[in-house]
């Protein structure tokens, strides 16, 4: 039997030591809860339904739940893609004397939607951040397509990324707390949702693109020979409106049983896990009478939820004990560093391959979104193999974080082949990293804190993204210095990986 918790005593041991006051954490089911001694029903409350949800088991909501939740994974890599594919014709069309607004906007959106989406979800609850979001990015995708000048396509990129920037935050918290733990590795899968998302956007480019755009032989760009870039826009949004059409239809959402549990909410808690249960004919016990037994939470909310004090005592509830507290570091430091290398990989190596003597062959559209296909619907299969890996239980989620290194070898490309070969093998080894260490994060963050964690997490990837672009518009690519400093960064990131104090593999016997 793998541990259970991390101390060796019981709550009521607890109560009635000398540690009585003293967080202690317990990791058990998966589900991380902080114990103190003013706090013993949070502790016991969690248990119950833990064990309720893995008495229910794995149903057909759950298969609606993953994708409902992977939309938001589809939406915001879709979304995520467009400033960036559509970047030079919309520079061509209005001539800025700033070139990379979009991408800078957006990530500015990503960023406090991030910081808005994820608060707001421990505050006020799950269920409304996590259907109005997509809605939201949904109207503002479709509005860029009709943006009228370079500033007003930046506004919008920018409102786009606030709606995208709360969903990742909120569909691997959503359907974690639905999930029984033998299933936890799912949440590892659910990133190929993101793989999902870039192959649309490379379709959708790659049908639009090269043929209703300017060509780069005539002499001037007007609107009328350059709505390729509109037409993308308008199209993601349009599968981005579905997609939250979907998530208000497919199932009546009402909220997770663990965040009505940290509300006192004893009646919601049954009333939904009872509803599951019942629809599905599994065993179901677990009664109000037996939650309110075991008191009333009073740690995970302040005194009033429109206060500071309440967006405060989310964030120190992310660093209560020293463990937790280091965790909680390194999920935020790999989040900064994988915002910052991922991108300044991308945005120098073309320039450091040309400078070293790589021939790419034929460069006309028609190729350049054929290989963008390619090499973004190999982002599916990486999550894929990362829920293999972890579910091993020597490597966990821990290790198979390691493998991100890989990328270090993409600088031995020299031609069209083998850039495109790298390309894919990238593609599947950064999506591999990217789909564990989403899942890692919200299973190793305290549930009443987790969107705020996770959402924080988010924003410090966003902030970094930032700080690419920044880097990218005043750095030299003529150097090595950027490229050897993305590999690093890398570097940095399995160390991380390594040290992290938690695998939620092993907390409990599968």
């Amino acid at each position: 039997m793998a541990e259970k918790t991390m101390s060796d005593k019981s709550p009521e041991q607890l109560m009635s030591g000398e540690q009585s006051l003293q967080p202690v954490l317990s990791y058990r089911h998966g589900e991380m809860v902080t114990f103190t001694g003013i706090d013993e029903a949070l502790f016991k409350k969690m248990e119950l339904v833990n064990d309720a949800i893995d008495t229910i088991g794995f149903t057909p909501f759950h298969v609606k739940m993953f994708c409902l939740s992977g939309f938001g994974y589809a939406a915001d890599s879709l979304l995520a893609f467009l400033p960036s594919m559509t970047n030079s014709y919309v520079v061509a069309e209005f001539t800025p004397s700033y070139k990379r607004a979009g991408q800078l906007s957006l990530y500015i959106g990503l960023l406090a939607g991030a910081l808005v989406w994820g608060s707001s979800a421990d505050i006020i609850g799950r269920k409304w951040a996590f259907n109005l979001s997509l809605f939201f990015t949904a109207i503002f995708a479709t509005v860029a397509g009709g943006s009228p000048n370079y500033a007003s396509w930046g506004v919008f990129n920018a409102l786009l990324g606030f709606g995208a920037g709360g969903n990742l935050a909120l569909d691997t918290t959503v359907l974690l707390e639905f999930l029984p733990h033998k299933q936890g590795w799912i949440i590892t899968l659910m990133a190929a949702w993101w793989g999902v998302g870039q192959t649309i956007a490379g379709f959708i480019a790659w049908g639009f693109l090269p043929n209703f755009s300017w060509s780069l032989t005539a002499p001037t760009c007007t609107k009328p020979e350059n709505m390729g870039w509109r037409y993308v826009y308008i199209t993601a949004g349009a599968l981005v409106l579905v997609m939250s059409v979907a998530r208000v239809t497919v199932i009546r959402f009402k909220e997770t049983p663990k965040y009505s549990l940290c509300r006192n909410d004893d009646e919601k808690v049954v009333e939904v896990l009872d509803g599951i249960a019942t629809k599905y004919k599994r065993q179901f016990s677990l009664t109000i009478a037996e939650l309110q037994e075991c008191g009333q939470v009073r740690s995970t909310h302040a005194s009033s939820k429109a206060s500071l004090s309440e967006v405060f005592l989310h964030i120190k509830g992310l660093f209560l004990t020293k463990k937790e507290g280091l965790s909680t570091s390194l999920v935020l430091l790999s989040w900064a560093i994988i915002g910052l290398a991922y991108p300044l990989f991308y945005i120098f190596l073309p320039d450091y391959l040309s400078s070293r003597g790589a021939e790419f062959g034929e460069s006309s559209a028609f190729i350049t979104w054929r290989n963008y296909v390619i090499t973004n619907t190999l982002a599916i299969p990486g999550p894929m193999i990362a829920a293999c890996l972890c579910r091993i239980p020597l490597i966990g989620r821990r290790y198979t974080m390691v493998i991100v290194t890989f990328l270090l070898a993409y600088t031995a490309v020299r031609n069209d082949a083998q850039n495109l070969g790298f390309s894919c093998a990238v593609s599947v080894a950064i999506n591999i990293y990217y789909g564990t260490l989403y899942a890692y994060t919200p299973e190793v963050l305290p549930s009443a804190h987790r969107a705020t964690g996770s959402g924080i997490s988010l924003a410090l990837n966003r902030f970094m993204g930032i700080v690419s672009v920044i880097v990218a518009t005043f750095a030299s690519t003529t150097t090595d210095v950027p490229v050897y400093l993305c590999g690093a960064l890398f570097g940095a990131l399995a160390i991380a990986a390594v040290l992290f104090p938690y695998e939620p593999a092993k907390s409990r016997a599968e």
